[in-house]
């Protein structure tokens, strides 16, 4: 009976851990203590409920939106492109570097920038709507554990990266690890636009 459950969460985690412009900005915020909390919720619960959306049939829909995809597509392109932007600034801004020394960002901005960094992926959609809404049909009886479990693994994985960060603390008391992270930010976000881009519009 737990074998759906168990399937879930290892798909979930499995399509979730790769580094990416979300896993990115949720390991920044808990580095730098910012509203960890509603970060990795709003991370959890967008998941959940394109999960939840997937399982239901919704990914049959998007054939009747074909311009949804476009709009996704360009989209979340632009904003990876200025984000990424962003961060090269923010990498040689010595303000900017240690946490202590920086007033927090307003909790809007945040889960704004962490909404859009959800919303605005046509990859997560591509994982959660369609792959996982697709390979839970293998469980006529136990749907709706395959889904917990896949909804599960996003919990598990945003909380232990959002709250596990401040373990790798002391390795960013140093100003330069707060560069090459930055650094590091902002070549994932312009590598992940530019992986859109070059889909020629296919996630």
């Amino acid at each position: 009976m737990t074998a759906p459950l168990f399937a879930g969460f290892l798909l979930g985690l499995s399509l979730i851990l790769p580094i990416g412009a979300q896993n990115a900005f949720v390991l920044r915020v808990g580095l730098r203590g910012e509203h960890v909390l509603a970060v990795c919720l709003t991370c959890a619960l967008s998941d959940a409920l394109l999960i939840l959306a997937g399982v239901s049939g919704f990914a049959q829909l998007s054939a009747r939106v074909p311009w949804a995809e476009t709009v996704l597509l360009y989209g979340g392109a632009a904003f990876l492109i200025a984000y990424g932007a962003r961060s090269f600034v923010a990498a040689f801004k010595s303000e900017s570097l240690r946490p202590s020394d920086v007033a927090q960002t307003g909790l809007g901005r945040v889960v704004l920038t962490c909404l859009a960094l959800t919303w605005l992926n046509p990859h997560v959609y591509l994982d959660t709507v369609v792959l996982i809404g697709s390979i839970s049909t293998q469980f006529d009886e136990g749907k709706a554990l395959f889904a917990t479990g896949a909804m599960l693994a996003s919990f598990t994985f945003f909380f232990s990266l959002g709250f596990g960060a401040r373990l790798l603390k002391p390795l960013f008391a140093r100003p330069v690890t707060w560069r090459i992270l930055d650094i590091a930010i902002g070549l994932i976000m312009w590598a992940t636009a530019a992986r859109l881009l070059l889909s020629d519009g296919s996630v």
